[in-house]
């Protein structure tokens, strides 16, 4: 599976970079069943951190996005209407963003195992922390003190897929500035807190580019994939 570290990336280019990705996948699936020979493809991990941007799934409510984009334009944020699932999210500086292009057929074709494990990627990253976190049944994503009136939200995920390949997935609030998500309703989820590994943590949190090691060798394994350094060609910001 090939690795692209995308460092600080604008949203836009690594969405362009997740679709230029996913299309090949797809068309290649399509083209090779069309002419009856052996389907081969390749598996990617994009790992990027975002500039200030908020993103709402094909499903998702704008009214759960709490101001205006010219609001947002003053953060120094963008907005952008994408096609996930899920519902209002945000990405910043000091979160931690995976993106796995993945064909499910390397692998098994089951959306809902493929949620849980990626779940597990991240529950099993807090835990080499010491952080215990678990999932909350029927909302997405990875939440601490599940069940109490102190349950938050450390990690949100949304993905697309067709043809069992997928493209999107986690964001892990590592040293996120959370001030950004009191411009919306997270997820669209009322009444529950964003928390960060910082927060949880205080000076004891490690670096956002010590998680992004940590994380990739835990989706290595859960996933029983060896991971390759790509040489990667995109332009930045």
């Amino acid at each position: 599976m090939w690795l692209h570290r995308l460092g600080l990336l604008d949203y836009k280019k690594a969405w362009d970079f997740q679709e230029t990705l996913f299309k090949s996948t797809v068309d290649r699936k399509i083209q090779n069943r069309r002419e009856e020979i052996e389907v081969v493809t390749e598996n990617h991990l994009l790992l990027v951190e975002h500039l200030p941007v908020y993103t709402l799934g094909k499903n998702g409510d704008l009214n759960n996005l709490l101001v205006s984009e010219e609001v947002l334009a003053q953060r120094g944020a963008q907005f952008y209407k994408i096609n996930r699932g899920g519902d209002i999210t945000f990405h910043g500086p000091g979160q931690l963003v995976g993106y796995p292009i993945l064909d499910l057929d390397h692998f098994f074709t089951d959306i809902h195992k493929y949620l849980r494990l990626l779940e597990e990627s991240v529950i099993a990253t807090l835990a080499y922390y010491g952080i215990h976190s678990e999932r909350s049944a029927g909302e997405t994503g990875v939440w601490l003190d599940v069940g109490t009136p102190m349950a938050r939200k450390i990690c949100a995920m949304g993905i697309r897929a067709s043809r069992w390949v997928t493209m999107h997935g986690v964001a892990l609030n590592v040293t996120t500035d959370l001030g950004y998500f009191d411009l919306m309703i997270p997820c669209g989820i009322k009444g529950k807190a964003v928390t960060s590994m910082r927060s949880e943590l205080g000076a004891k949190c490690p670096s956002l580019e010590e998680v992004q090691v940590i994380w990739t060798q835990k989706f290595a394994e859960i996933f029983e994939a060896c991971l390759i350094d790509a040489p990667t060609l995109i332009d930045k910001p």
